[in-house]
Order: structure tokens, then C-alpha cells, then sequence
């Protein structure tokens, strides 16, 4: 199902519903909000200078810190008065970064959310459980309403509780689940541990998934042990929210919104645009935000775009799904690591679990990474030939793919963290 016409107009269509919303982005923010207007000027344009779309290269960057140091209400183009509703990161860094909503962002977002959770496969006959913390984080308000608006039931469960989760999924009939990943693996292996099977005994059909990275690797263990079939969505609360992307069901890229955000793909050193289907560092600038409009935002994800038609029918550009982000990669003797690499590794080896932990030392002037995981099956326990075999087997799995080695150390069943929201999988001891 497609939910609206936009999600198929044809390129010229889209770049001039683009091209209006930029210029009259770029003259709101110039006109309201002084430091935009400073750093136009610095870089020696004004909006009258946009007559292009070609022309959004020649506007400088925002990064995350221009919210922080503009904190909390620096960026707005609208009155206090008309913000009707704020979230914020977590702050765990510092100030947090907020980002606030009127009632037309608001209308705009649940939208938009319609159109991602029609392309996942969701429905009006759906009952949507949302595992995600509700607060200032965006992710289960954005899911909630644009589940609501297309009529599905939503259960707003929030993260936690999980054996409570379980018992009203089977109780209700749950069919779509909302949380992250890492969020959905550990509800499926405490349904097991409850005598569960989540493949026959629960009518969860459809996950959207969100709010940290994922892996292939780890898509096809979720939708194995739940029998279901798993999409990922994509946004951050300084974009909107979820609702800049989604998977549809040909799982061949998440769909971007064209006609509210226009991608760009840059080198991440030298900032210079790209061309088309090259990887790099994705930059997202808002078109049709009233509250907190940003121009070409650093999101230091990597990926890349695809302007192809999708089998789905949609002509909406897609994006890769995210590799890695340049503020997650590790440099590890001069060699950069993502930890997604090191997750697909891992998820493809079957004698291990989906729960594991990377940790980097230096000793003296020499990084070591070690990496901690999880047995699936007790039973090698009981031999040392065989868990020392598998070792070998991931080590050099490893090394084939990321140049370096590591230290693999494998751990009981249970024994590492579960998170029930983003997982925090890097623990680095360098800093």
C-alpha cells in the first residue's frame, strides 16, 4: 500500500516541491534566526542566492554542537508561544540537543510515519505494540500517532517490564512490534525462557525497528526466532524524529521523504559533495519544518543513495542501510573499524548469540580489542578442543574482514548486558 501520492511523483516533480520549500527554508531562517544569519553571512550567502537545488552546496554545515550551543530554544523560527510540544536527546555529553514542535510539525510527522509504516506492510487491522521509552526521546511518540493514523490499534506498552510485554502480546493479540533490535532479541529469549515459542505461540508478524544501527546478520536471527518479517526505520530527534526513512517490503533501502528532506551523501573529511551511489557521510536538510528547520545537518551516518525506481513502485530516493558512523568507528592500529563489521561477523557464526561486547585498551603505545560473547549452546562448555577451535574460527573470521586481530573471550548464556533500549555495545578504556 502507498499512503500518499508524493511517494510517487516522478524526479522533476519532486526536485520542484524541493526546491520551493528550500529557498523558502533558507530565507525563514536567514530572516529569524541571527546565528544561521552569521554564519550566511560569513560564508557569503544570502538567501536570494538559492536558485538552484545545486546550489545547497554553497550553504554551510550544522552539526549537533549548534544546537547544544544555542541551547535550548537558540534555533527556533517561531515564537515560544507557538511550540506546542518539545523533545531532546539525552544529554549524556552535555547539554542535550532539543527540538521543538508546532502543531503543523506535529501533523507533518504523524505523516509522515503513515507513509513509512504503510511501506513496511502495517495496516489498520494491525495491533501495534510500542516497546520504545516514551519521554523526551522521539521514537515512540513519532511510531504511536502515525500507527493511530492509519488506523491501527496501539498498545504504548513503553521499553521494560518485559515478561509483561509478553503476556499482553499473547493476551492482545499483538501483531507488530515497535522497539529497537537489540530490544526485540532479548523479549524473544526471555518469551523462550517462559515456555514461549514466539514463531507459534504469539501472532507477532511485522517488527519496525529503530533508534540504534543494525546488521543483516541480525535481522535474519529476529525474524528466525520470531517468525517474522523485520524492517528498519530511520530519523533523529534533530531531523524530526523516525520518519525521514523506511524499509518497504522489498527490503532494497529505506524510501527517504524527498519532498520534506533532501539527502546528501559528502566525503566526511573534506565535506565535498559526492555524486550519486557513492558512500559517505549522510547530510539531511529540512523543507518543511516550521519549529527548528536545519540546513544540511551532519548526521555522521554512512551510507549511500540509490535514485533508481524501487520494485515497490515508489520513486523515492533510497539510502543503504547505515554501515557505521564516523563518530562510532574505532581506529585500532591505524585500521578503521566499524562495530557493525564486527556484528555481522559475529551473527554469522551459529555457535554463538546475538550478545556481545567489544572492549578497547592501549597498552603502552599499542590498542588492543577484545571482544566478549556470548555461547548459544552450554554444551561446548564441556569441551575445551571445540571452544577453542571456535575462537580460531572467529578470530580469524575477524581478521579476514577487519586487517587486525583480536582477543575473543566466550561467555556463558545470560552472562552480558541486555538493553531495553539503544544497546551500548563499545566500551572504549583509551580516553
Amino acid at each position: 500500500m502507498i499512503w500518499s501520492k508524493e511517494e510517487t511523483l516522478n524526479r522533476e516533480e519532486i526536485e520542484k516541491i524541493q526546491l520551493d520549500r528550500l529557498q523558502e527554508t533558507v530565507k525563514r531562517i536567514y530572516d529569524k534566526v541571527p546565528y544561521y544569519k552569521a554564519k550566511m553571512d560569513e560564508a557569503g550567502m544570502k538567501p536570494e542566492d538559492v536558485k538552484s537545488l545545486d546550489d545547497l552546496s554553497d550553504l554551510p554545515f550544522t552539526v549537533k554542537d549548534d544546537l547544544r550551543n544555542n541551547y535550548p530554544f537558540g534555533l527556533f523560527t517561531v515564537p515560544k508561544k507557538e511550540i506546542v510540544r518539545v523533545h531532546a536527546s539525552s544529554g549524556t555529553t552535555g547539554k542535550p540537543t532539543v527540538v521543538g514542535y508546532t502543531r503543523k510539525d506535529l501533523n507533518t510527522w504523524t505523516e509522515l510515519i503513515a507513509r513509512i509504516v504503510t511501506m513496511a506492510g502495517a495496516d489498520s487491522t494491525d495491533v501495534a505494540q510500542i516497546a520504545f521509552g516514551y519521554g523526551l526521546f522521539t521514537g515512540a511518540f513519532g511510531l504511536h500517532y502515525g500507527l493511530e493514523r492509519i488506523g491501527a490499534m496501539v498498545v504504548p506498552t513503553s521499553s521494560g517490564n518485559t515478561e509483561k510485554q509478553i503476556m499482553l502480546m499473547k493476551d492482545f493479540g499483538t501483531t507488530l512490534l515497535v522497539s529497537t533490535p537489540s530490544y526485540a532479541l532479548h523479549i524473544m529469549e526471555v518469551a523462550k525462557k517462559m515456555g514461549i515459542d514466539p514463531v507459534n505461540e504469539l501472532d507477532v508478524k511485522l517488527g519496525l525497528f529503530g533508534g540504534e544501527g543494525s546488521t543483516e546478520a541480525m535481522r535474519e536471527q529476529i525474524q528466525k526466532g520470531w517468525g517474522m518479517f523485520a524492517t528498519e526505520n530511520y530519523g533523529m530527534s534533530e531531523l524530526i524524529g523516525p520518519g525521514v526513512a523506511g524499509e518497504c517490503e522489498a527490503l532494497k533501502g529505506l524510501h527517504i521523504n524527498e519532498d520534506h528532506f533532501i539527502p546528501e551523501i559528502i566525503d566526511p573529511s573534506t565535506g565535498k559533495v559526492l555524486p550519486p551511489g557513492e558512500k559517505g557521510e549522510l547530510v539531511i536538510t529540512t523543507v518543511s519544518k516550521e519549529a527548528l528547520p536545519l540546513i544540511r545537518y551532519r548526521t555522521k551516518d554512512i551510507t549511500r543513495l540509490m535514485y533508481e525506481k524501487c520494485d515497490c513502485g515508489r520513486t523515492l530516493v533510497r539510502m543503504a542501510k547505515i554501515e557505521g558512523r564516523t563518530d562510532d568507528m574505532l581506529i585500532i592500529r591505524g585500521v578503521n573499524v566499524f562495530p557493525s563489521q564486527i556484528e555481522e561477523v559475529l551473527l554469522n557464526t551459529k555457535e554463538i548469540g546475538p550478545h556481545y561486547e567489544i572492549i578497547v585498551n592501549r597498552k603502552g603505545y599499542l590498542d588492543k580489542i577484545e571482544i566478549n560473547v556470548e555461547l548459544e549452546d552450554t554444551s561446548l562448555l564441556d569441551s575445551y578442543g571445540n571452544l577453542d577451535k571456535l575462537q580460531l574460527t572467529i578470530r580469524h573470521n575477524l581478521k579476514t574482514v577487519l586487517g587486525i586481530d583480536a582477543k575473543i573471550n566466550l561467555v556463558e548464556p545470560y552472562t552480558l548486558k541486555r538493553f531495553e533500549g539503544k544497546a551500548k555495545r563499545v566500551i572504549d578504556n583509551r580516553n
